[in-house]
């Protein structure tokens, strides 16, 4: 790794991308901030907060923020991307000729390649090369919280540990705890997978299905979670630690969740460009809705749930309509390891 001036740059100054910034200025590590509109650069360096994201929260002492993009590279030691899954792939290609010196990438992203499918860690591979260490930031957290430095805990995935190691140990301290893992695949599919599940235990809310049915759905939105993990090559400890069970426990009853405010607002008869708009940030659930639909088709994974979020947001069919066929499915095992029954068992 080559000498440089800061110990890390976050790109993209959303609200993910400013708290964890935040988080690696707390454990006093010298962070540049990168943000792709200049007005927002310079209202950030005059308030020293992110006012349009996450307004009321100051920066600490340490993150510097930035419009410039090859000089954030250039006197930066590491790269954190926490962008919206759908500019992961154009901001690679925008850096990519800055990356001599680096010994690899991480990013806190939580979504396929548009159009493909493909996890962001064979994205990265594929536009970068294989001399590149990749890790991936993802589990259960809110942006705010981890600004107002409540305790949060999240998992950084590598192929390597040793990369992973190193970006756990900087983001790693105070209420932050980090955990490494080199299963990339499954932490990055829960992370993902688990946006769709959101929107759809929004929609049973905001239709007033009660909590059993909430409850339902988190737990049969996991069994596909883990059957298409499981088609894929995710370790299913995976998924059902912080970056699966734990992401979707959160994004599914957590009012922070854009995803789960999308489907409360489908569920109250909301159009889908209305809700977003409203929300007025990425929804990352609308297009990773189409995604999941195209992986559990190429795998040949059954995942009733996510099949019918896809059809609301993508198709237009009516959330109650949902509702109906899933509760038509036949009767079936819990799990697929078990053999039906023909009649009682045990007088």
């Amino acid at each position: 790794m080559t000498a440089r001036g800061h110990d890390i740059a976050v790109l993209g100054a959303g609200s993910w991308g400013t708290a964890l910034a935040m988080q690696l200025a707390r454990n006093d590590r010298s962070c540049r901030l990168w943000a792709r509109r200049s007005e927002q650069v310079a209202d950030m360096k005059a308030r020293r907060e992110n006012h349009r994201f996450l307004p009321g929260f100051p920066f600490p002492e340490g993150l510097e923020v930035t419009d410039d993009l090859e000089g954030a590279l250039a006197s930066s030691q590491r790269l954190l991307i926490a962008v919206p899954s759908h500019a992961f792939v154009g901001l690679l290609d925008r850096i990519a000729p800055g990356l001599h010196g680096f010994d690899g990438i991480a990013w806190a992203c939580k979504g396929f390649e548009p159009g493909t499918g493909a996890l962001l860690h064979e994205v990265a591979a594929q536009r970068l090369g294989e001399d590149l260490s990749l890790a991936a930031v993802t589990g259960p957290s809110f942006a705010r919280e981890v600004a107002r430095d409540l305790p949060t805990a999240v998992t950084v995935a590598s192929i390597g540990a040793e990369y992973g190691e190193d970006i756990a140990r900087c983001l790693h301290g105070g209420s932050f705890r980090a955990y490494t893992s080199t299963d990339m695949v499954g932490a990055e599919l829960g992370g993902a997978v688990k946006n769709v599940l959101a929107v759809a235990t929004g929609i049973s809310d905001g239709m007033g299905l009660g909590d059993n049915c909430r409850a339902a759905l988190v737990t049969r939105g996991l069994a596909e979670m883990m059957r298409l993990g499981a088609a894929m090559g995710a370790r299913p400890e995976t998924l059902t630690g912080l970056a699966g069970m734990g992401d979707l426990v959160l994004t599914c009853t957590g009012d922070l969740s854009r995803n789960r405010r999308l489907g409360l607002a489908l569920g109250r008869g909301d159009t889908v460009e209305h809700a977003v708009a409203e929300i007025g940030q990425v929804v990352e659930g609308v297009g990773t809705s189409a995604e999941v639909q195209r992986l559990a088709h190429q795998y040949e994974v059954s995942m009733p749930i996510s099949e019918q979020v896809h059809g609301i947001i993508h198709e237009g069919w009516n959330p109650a309509e949902g509702v109906r066929r899933l509760l038509a499915r036949e009767q079936k095992p819990e799990h697929q390891t078990e053999e039906p029954t023909e009649g009682p068992v045990g007088h």
